[in-house]
C-alpha cells in the first residue's frame, strides 16, 4: 500500500502544466480533463469525438492507450510535483470490452512510488468501475531531483 503524502499538484495545476508542457495533448481542442487528483490516486476523463474511434463505432485502443498513460503520468505528477520528465517505461493493457462512443474515465492509483520508480494500477470504465472495459499496470522512471 503506497503511503500518503501531501499532494503537490491539483487538477488546475495539472492542466496549466500540460497546456505549457505537453500541448500537443489538446492540439484539436481539450478532450483530456482531470476530475479528481487525490492522496496516492487520480481519475482523467476523455470526450473522444471521430479521430478516437474504431470501425464500428467504439473507442479505439490506442484512444485508451493514451488516456491511461497520461492519466497514470499525472497521477504521480500530483504527488511529485511538475517534473516533466518522468517518463513510461513499461505499460500492459487488457481490454475487458467494447468501450461505447461516449466518456470514458481513468481511475488510477499509485501501488509504488520510490525515488527512481513508480508502478501505477488503473481501469478505465464508462460509468461504473464494476464493468471496466480495460485494466492498465503501468511503470515510471522518475528522473533524479
Amino acid at each position: 500500500m503506497p503511503d500518503s503524502r501531501a499532494l503537490r499538484m491539483t487538477a488546475e495545476d495539472i492542466h496549466r502544466f500540460l497546456e505549457t508542457e505537453f500541448p500537443q495533448l489538446h492540439t484539436d481542442g481539450r478532450q483530456f480533463t482531470v476530475s479528481r487528483i487525490g492522496p496516492d490516486c487520480a481519475t482523467m476523463r476523455l470526450e473522444p469525438d471521430e479521430r478516437h474511434l474504431r470501425p464500428g463505432g467504439t473507442i479505439s485502443g490506442p484512444a485508451m492507450f493514451t488516456l491511461a498513460d497520461v492519466a497514470c503520468w499525472v497521477t504521480i505528477l500530483a504527488q511529485i510535483g511538475p517534473v516533466s520528465m518522468v517518463v513510461t517505461t513499461n505499460l500492459a493493457i487488457n481490454f475487458l470490452r467494447l468501450p461505447k462512443q461516449s466518456a470514458i474515465d481513468c481511475d488510477c492509483r499509485i501501488l509504488k512510488l520510490g525515488k527512481r520508480l513508480a508502478v501505477v494500477d488503473a481501469l478505465l470504465h464508462q460509468g461504473d468501475p464494476a464493468k471496466a472495459v480495460a485494466q492498465v499496470t503501468a511503470t515510471y522512471s522518475i528522473p533524479p531531483m
